[in-house]
């Protein structure tokens, strides 16, 4: 399962955060800063009513959501990449996520503490940006006085990765990120996941807001400046959300909880679109299969062709594949059955060389 690291300052929500993705209590939030210390690890549903939709199609009581794993990681300093606060430990455990949730504080309260003084998310957005790309400065430094040697020898690799390695030093020099890397071409995206560079993993803001801000959040004047600092400085996005909101949430039973949003003025504290924003921003999709015995959601990377989509299920599957009978999900649920679907024609059998779409609907013909 792939994982996104919730990453920010001391006092800034994450504990919070993470306590309202996986509707629990595990992480500690408290008024000092390293109140988090050893990550905590939760799986969090994604939000997807479709699967819901399929549920009265396929006439079944059984629906498995798709789900990713957020890591609640400690909070950083200036200095981290020197190992100060918990510097080292902190890079050690983002170095092992596939996505950054970077928490910004975007609320004013004079009894939580701001570890650097007033509120400013484009500051404390750049204080980690900065340590991040002197840990990768670091990184590449090492990484190039190894590979000189066998470029030298005339390793084909290792030319082009010494290349690439020269063309990021004097970039992350200049403060950037490798993420934003001009004209990086698909293989050396590829060879930088390779170099396990923190700032080449994609990256989603989450501008907590305080409640009262919420229903207006893109009025606010932090998140404002948050919006136009992603814009022009980074490859990223941004969703405001009211981790306080939701954690008051965690223990209502769903009608509760929907009223007391509606008396707020909105229909959702931005938690579920951060979920789904995290999901895009690991380059996820879903599929499904469903049948009497349930319903499913399978999550996929962009791209996958059928045998890899079916591996998800089992190994056996992506070993015998023989075809996929396959039809979308907005044509099963406008024609309202399985047998309206193929009366019309609108399943299909597809090969090995099948792209899946986000949404289709799956049976799989293998041998074992």
């Amino acid at each position: 399962m792939l994982k996104a690291g919730i990453v920010g300052l001391p006092n800034v929500g994450k504990s919070t955060l993470f306590n309202a993705l996986t509707r629990s209590r595990k992480a500690e939030a408290a008024n000092y800063p390293f109140c988090t210390i050893d990550p905590n690890v939760g799986v969090v549903i994604v939000p997807d009513p479709r699967a819901y939709v399929l549920q009265k199609i396929a006439k079944t009581n059984v629906v498995v959501p798709a789900a990713i794993e957020f890591v609640d990681i400690a909070g950083l300093v200036a200095g981290a990449s020197k190992g100060e606060g918990l510097g080292n430990q902190f890079l050690a455990n983002i170095r092992e996520v596939d996505a950054i949730v970077q928490v910004v504080r975007c609320f004013e309260d004079s009894d939580i503490v701001h570890t650097m003084g007033g509120i400013d998310p484009v500051r404390d957005i750049e204080v980690i940006t900065t340590e991040l790309v002197l840990a990768d400065l670091d990184a590449v430094a090492k990484r190039m006085t190894k590979t000189q040697k066998s470029a030298k020898a005339g390793d084909k690799e290792a030319i082009l990765e010494l290349a690439l390695l020269q063309k990021l030093e004097p970039y992350l020099n200049s403060g950037k990120t490798a993420n934003t890397l001009p004209a990086a071409t698909p293989e050396e995206k590829a060879m930088m996941k390779l170099f396990q560079l923190l700032t080449a993993k994609p990256v989603l803001f989450a501008c907590n807001v305080a409640e009262s801000d919420l229903a207006t959040a893109e009025q606010n004047p932090f998140v404002q400046k948050v919006a136009e600092f992603v814009r022009t400085h980074h490859d990223a996005a941004y969703v405001p959300i009211s981790a306080k909101i939701e954690s008051e949430l965690i223990d209502l039973p769903p009608e509760e909880a929907t009223a007391f949003l509606k008396d707020l003025g909105v229909d959702d504290s931005g938690v579920s679109s951060l979920i789904k924003g995290t999901y895009t921003l690991l380059g996820l999709q879903t599929y499904f299969t469903a049948g009497e015995k349930e319903v499913r959601a399978w999550t996929i990377k962009k791209g996958w062709k059928a045998p890899q989509a079916a591996g998800v299920i089992h190994t056996d599957f992506e070993k015998g594949f023989i075809k996929a009978e396959i039809v979308s999900y907005d044509e099963l649920t406008r024609l309202g059955s399985v047998a309206a679907a193929r009366e019309a024609g609108k399943y299909r059998l597809e090969g090995k060389e099948y792209v899946f779409h986000d949404g289709d609907v799956a049976l799989f013909r293998f041998n074992t």
